[in-house]
């Protein structure tokens, strides 16, 4: 990964595996009845968070990785399988188990949490988003993974951008016109999926290639 084209594609994967409007319907839920300057904090230390564990899974996860005694094209075909479940959820227009489930929904709607669990984790940064921030960061130096930290940083900003106007967009947004989106970015990661489990596969089995 050492172009612009490869940094392009973990921004646009990353985008669609985060997919922030998932997060509006339990944002709503989970600030209804809370003031405008409460809402505006919940989205800032949910935006945060995600940059923060991202940020350290691109710096440590490769490590991580070795002291399990995993691979990276394992991780690259396990990595893939999450991917591409959280897409086949994604297609139904749904967050699917794999970001949480509906016991975590059910307590975050009510109150029993702050809102960072499950907003921030598992819902925005879980599986999908630390297993491919760890692959996008494999085999880089310093520069590779602040590089790959700033496309976290623009990813984070855009979700915050979505949660502080979360009111908004359900005001001007249709229900169908977000499932729309959500549909979009399901299929566009859908295919990254099977490209990296694809990749990691050739690298377990040369034979394939």
């Amino acid at each position: 990964m050492n172009d612009a084209t490869e940094y392009l594609r973990f921004f646009v994967t990353l985008i669609a595996v985060v997919d922030p409007f998932l997060a509006v319907p339990i944002f709503l839920a989970v600030t209804s009845g809370r003031r405008d300057e409460s809402r505006a904090r919940l989205a800032r230390a949910i935006a945060l968070t995600v940059f923060v564990v991202l940020s350290i899974t691109a710096f440590v996860g490769e490590a991580l990785l070795t002291i399990i005694g995993a691979s990276l094209p394992s991780f690259r075909v396990g990595g893939g399988l999450v991917l591409l479940l959280m897409a086949l959820a994604m297609l139904n227009a749904e967050a699917g188990p794999v970001r949480h489930t509906e016991a975590e929904a059910q307590e975050a709607i009510a109150g029993d949490v702050g809102g960072i669990v499950p907003l921030a984790i598992p819902l925005l940064a879980g599986p999908g988003a630390i297993s491919t921030t760890i692959l996008a960061a494999e085999d880089g130096g310093f520069v590779h993974r602040l590089a790959i930290v700033a496309c976290i940083a623009i990813v984070c900003v855009l979700a915050w951008l979505v949660l502080s106007n979360a009111h908004r967009i359900a005001t001007r947004v249709s229900l169908t016109a977000m499932n729309v989106a959500t549909r979009i970015l399901g299929l566009l990661l859908a295919a990254m999926a099977v490209q990296i489990m694809a990749q990691g596969l050739r690298e377990l089995l040369p034979g394939l290639g």
